[in-house]
């Protein structure tokens, strides 16, 4: 097996608003929307994060994110207006954790 590509998947309700919510916390509109219900975010050549709406599986997922700037990436979104506790130290590095409207987790981690 050779694994050239990875998406991480967020599911969703409402599309629509979900899109929104996502364009103002990676700072820019989907980079895809290959169909109906579904947004892709290139974060990378070969790594991103897709929303998908599947209103029975809503609010059940998790994704890590890399970053290199966890204190910018703070300012910014709370310029955005998007909650978040701030930036912890855990027990080998940083991170800074954001709900999405669904009960989403994307957990921002660095050093």
């Amino acid at each position: 097996m050779a694994v050239t590509r990875l998406l991480a998947q967020l599911t969703i309700v409402d599309f629509e608003p979900a899109i929104r919510w996502y364009a103002k916390l990676f700072g820019r509109d989907a980079d895809a929307r290959p169909m109906d219900g579904l947004a892709e975010w290139h974060l990378a050549p070969t790594f991103g994060v897709q929303v998908w709406a599947d209103p029975e599986r809503a609010g059940r997922s998790t994704v890590v994110v890399d970053e290199s700037d966890l204190d910018g990436l703070a300012d910014r979104l709370t310029r955005a207006g998007i909650d978040h506790p701030g930036v912890r130290h855990v027990t080998a590095s940083r991170v800074l954790i954001v709900t999405d409207p669904d009960g989403n987790s994307i957990v921002f981690s660095g050093a």
